[in-house]
């Protein structure tokens, strides 16, 4: 069975007992107590401490959940990797009876599922039952141990043999110190590699609970019975719950290692060894060039051989990359603090085992699409989110990269001179070099060696007292910061630089860090701000934007925290986005330019917009034609292909002001020197055929923009045009999305796209004949019932004639009747009408009688009745209204107004 049929065997088992299927919650608990969803419970306790109502009837649920243990209580970091079976990231299979069921059913279909569906040999299969040691709580489970008797004396196999005592330790479950526990039922597998015989059985009966990789345990059945009291003491609840866990990895490990239970003796068991891991595998050893060799190192070590080495690498990177996309996906994402700084520690682990495989070049994020293309389905968060996922794991790895050759250099000239890793030159890797001090242990155990973990810590608490020391600056303006100093920006020719925070400001919910130097271009001239990483040794900050006042640079990192006044940091630019930018700001240049070409000298800029995503370019002129439009759209991307030259330079002021071919716009104060942005023509020489004076970043070349669309013309004020356009990768992406919804279609009408506008004319034709040929028989049915009506027209007390009828129909087709009784009846027409949930009112009243009684009154006062409203001209009115149960009282009413 693969991984996916062993996954929807279970859930279809339970489907069949009339379970819920529960999605998967998310890896971001509901609990302050909990860094991440740790078990597959976490989502149900509201309901077991009876905090909301069960919302699966009868009270059953089962899912797969998606589970995180590393850090806290639970933490299974450090042996990742150097066995068959821990893991950071894991799925628990689990079923749940809320007051529902019991012992007796949960015992039952755990038989059945085990025994008959997956085909567990029986003589193989161990139960443990609670059998408390003096001082344990509660008594002996003797009904858990009388169910499983019944099943193995089923199968002719001995219980006092296959049912083993477990203490408290072992075989009962708590919640906490107070809350509901009970006891529980373990069941386990015997795999060693021997044919069963009764010597052997009772062997493996000691094998449980040993702590030995031959026997497994697979599935706890825990039977919540009572709650603990702060006094120590046990009380029963009023209702009974079960609650299972079945380790999915497990599982899968078990039934492919044993190839279905077909041949113990040559059985492999090991979670790496399945399909879950299979195509990770297989994409590492395609980046690596390396292969998997099924190796593990000896109890103690990290591998002894470097085909070990490397294996060990292979477990631990294909395990994280499935604890951080999922983390990641559920929007958990690595940082500096709290579970944020786990996910960071266990993705640089990662990163340093795959120099192990020889990747010097980010590499985690490309695991992300084969993890996304096999798990996608039962997890489609994996799917939606991978563009993202990969964004940050690909942005975290490059932090990382750029110190951790330097960091594991430093470590091995230190574990050359030294016997052990002290505190201090630990806590130096930390905050220099962004060592986690679990990554600075598990390079000291590979040597042999021990870390002063204490004495990190103690540098590690005098960090965090002079961080809280260093308080942020609350301002409410700008004016309010204190330095002055210019920021020396630097961010024209490259987008990486060391800086030293001046100051860190908190505006609001904002934090903004102001630096000596930045790359990051602050927002002005209609471009938008840049978005970068702040890096300090372990530590990262991300800039959500970068503003500016008077000529300091504000960066605003995202969350509270900031690195510490005085601090040396590093500042890299998101190049992605940068690059986007340049894109569309360079091309806004091309655009003003083509304007003048196409349309007019006047076409003059009156604002501007620069984003990763799109451009704006307002101008004053009449509104363009669509031929000026492509005119234009063709005019630029001529000049993207030729590739022309695009440079600047700083020049007086006094140079360029007297000539008119380089554009500056009338009424901007400019200082003693400018900067000249220029497209063609020779560098430096101001002889360009566009040349402009702007701060904007651009690229080096108009080939760069790659793709020029204009997806919008239209007026935003008197005398003022706006061109909505997109440049690049965003251009390309937005005529694939065009060129698939024109050949979707293509298909859909069942014609060639060549023959689309032809088949879109003749469909319109089409509609406009059937409508015709519609509205000529809507016109023949109302006459035949106005035929119908003139023969219940009645007269009134006031001489008038009316007639008041109940028709089945919309407000339209009223109308329409009553349209047609116009000249063959003078007098008030009132048509009520029920569709679906919704009653249509129309009142006519013929010109003789408008001063007697208006239709508008008629109207006004029956759509109330209805519960509605309405109202219209003396001789036509409409409503509508919502209660067809009152239209027989509505029509009472007309025939009275009209007396």
């Amino acid at each position: 069975m693969t991984s996916a049929q062993i996954r929807q065997a279970f859930l279809d088992f339970f489907r069949d007992k009339q379970h819920t299927i529960v999605p998967s919650s998310s890896l971001m608990p509901d609990s302050p107590n909990l860094l991440f969803t740790n078990a597959g419970m976490n989502q149900f306790v509201p309901i077991f401490l009876g905090q909301i109502e069960c919302p699966y009837k009868p009270g059953r649920a089962a899912d797969t959940q998606k589970c995180i243990r590393a850090g806290g209580k639970h933490n299974d970091l450090d042996d990742v990797g150097l066995d068959t079976y821990h893991h950071t990231f894991f799925e628990m299979l689990g079923n749940w009876s809320f007051g529902d069921y019991f012992k007796k059913e949960a015992i039952a279909w755990s038989w059945e599922l085990i025994v008959e569906r997956f085909k567990f040999p029986p003589q193989r299969v161990y139960a443990s039952i609670y059998q408390p040691d003096p001082g344990d709580p509660s008594e002996r489970d003797q009904e858990a141990w009388d169910l499983w008797a019944e099943k193995f004396r089923s199968v002719g196999l001995d219980p006092d043999i296959h049912i083993v005592n477990g203490n408290k330790k072992d075989n009962f479950w708590m919640m906490g110190e107070t809350g509901p526990c009970g006891p529980c039922s373990e069941i386990h597998i015997d795999l060693t590699p021997e044919d069963r015989t009764v010597e052997l059985e009772k062997r493996g009966a000691k094998l449980v609970n040993a702590g030995v990789p031959e026997c497994i345990e697979i599935w706890n059945n825990v039977f919540i019975q009572f709650n603990a009291n702060p006094d120590g003491t046990f009380t029963p609840l009023p209702a009974q719950h079960v609650d299972t866990g079945m380790g999915f990895e497990r599982l899968c490990s078990i039934i492919q290692g044993t190839k279905n239970f077909a041949d113990f003796k040559n059985a492999k068991i090991s979670n790496y060894e399945t399909d879950v891991f299979r195509p990770i595998f297989d994409e590492i050893e395609k980046l690596s060039g390396k292969k998997y060799g099924s190796t593990l190192p000896k109890t103690g070590s990290t591998g002894d051989t470097e085909q070990e080495k490397e294996d060990v690498a292979f477990r631990v990177i294909a395990d994280h990359i499935r604890t951080l996309s999922f983390a990641i996906a559920d929007g958990i994402q690595p940082g500096n603090t709290d579970r944020n700084y786990v996910l960071r520690r266990i993705l640089r682990r990662a990163v340093r085992y795959g120099r192990a495989l020889g990747f010097k070049e980010p590499f985690f994020y490309k695991l992300v699409d084969v993890l996304a293309q096999h798990m996608g389905d039962v997890f489609p968060e994996l799917r939606e989110r991978k563009q993202f996922v990969k964004d940050v794991l690909k942005r975290e790895e490059e932090a990382f990269n750029r110190t951790l050759d330097k960091g594991i250099a430093l470590f091995e000239a230190e574990a050359e001179e030294a016997k052990s890793i002290t505190g201090a030159f630990a806590f130096k890797l930390y905050d220099e070099q962004g060592f986690p001090i679990d990554l600075t242990e598990l390079m000291a155990r590979e040597r042999g060696m021990k870390v002063d973990v204490e004495g990190f810590k103690a540098l590690m608490e005098e960090q965090r007292d002079r961080a809280r020391r260093a308080q942020k600056k609350q301002v409410i303006t700008l004016s309010e910061i204190e330095t002055k100093e210019p920021t020396k920006f630097i961010g024209y020719d490259k987008l990486t630089t060391p800086a030293t925070v001046l100051e860190v400001v908190s505006m609001g919910d904002k934090t903004a860090v102001v630096l000596d130097h930045s790359t990051a271009y602050a927002e002005m001239g209609g471009q938008v701000g840049d978005s970068a990483v702040l890096i300090h040794g372990a530590n990262s900050w991300r800039v959500s934007n970068t503003q500016k006042s008077g000529n300091t640079w504000l960066h605003f990192v995202e969350g509270d925290e900031a690195p510490v006044e005085g601090s040396k940091v590093e500042l890299e630019v998101d190049k992605v986005r940068r690059d986007a930018i340049e894109r569309h700001h360079t091309v806004t240049h091309l655009l003003h330019w083509a304007l003048h070409e196409v349309v007019s000298k006047e076409a003059t800029q009156k604002g501007s917009f620069v984003g990763p995503d799109k451009l704006t370019f307002d101008f004053n002129n009449a509104a363009l034609t669509p031929q000026q439009v492509r005119d234009v759209e063709k005019l630029v991307n001529e000049r993207i292909v030729e590739n022309s030259h695009v440079s600047w330079q700083e020049v007086p002021y006094s140079e360029v002001k007297a000539r008119p071919e380089i554009m500056q716009f009338f009424g901007d104060k400019y200082g003693d020197t400018v900067r000249v942005v220029q497209i063609g023509g020779q560098p430096r020489a101001l002889n360009g055929y566009s040349m402009e004076l702007c701060g904007g970043t651009h690229t080096r070349a108009t080939g760069e923009i790659g793709l020029f669309r204009i997806v919008g013309e239209g007026a935003v004020a008197a005398g003022v045009r706006r061109i909505e356009a997109t440049a690049g990768l965003t251009a390309y992406e937005q005529s694939l999305q065009d060129s698939l919804r024109i050949a979707a279609l293509a298909q859909q009408l069942g014609t060639p796209i060549a023959d689309l506008e032809k088949r879109i004319d003749g469909l319109i034709s089409q509609q406009k004949d059937l409508e015709k040929q519609l509205k000529a028989l809507q016109q023949k049915q109302a006459a035949a019932a106005a035929n119908e009506l003139l023969g219940k027209a009645t007269t009134g007390a006031s001489g008038v004639p009316l007639i008041a009828a109940q028709v089945a129909g919309t407000g339209d087709e009223l109308q329409g009747l009553a349209e047609a009784l116009k000249g063959r009846f003078q007098g008030v027409v009132a048509l009520v009408g029920a569709a679906g949930d919704q009653v249509a009112l129309v009142a006519s009243v013929s010109p003789e009688h408008t001063k007697a009684i208006q239709a508008g009154k008629i109207i006004q006062t029956i759509a109330p009745i209805v519960g509605g409203k309405g109202g219209g001209r003396p001789d036509f009115a409409r409503g509508a209204g919502k209660d067809a149960s009152k239209i027989a009282d509505a029509l009472a009413k007309v025939k009275e107004l009209v007396g």
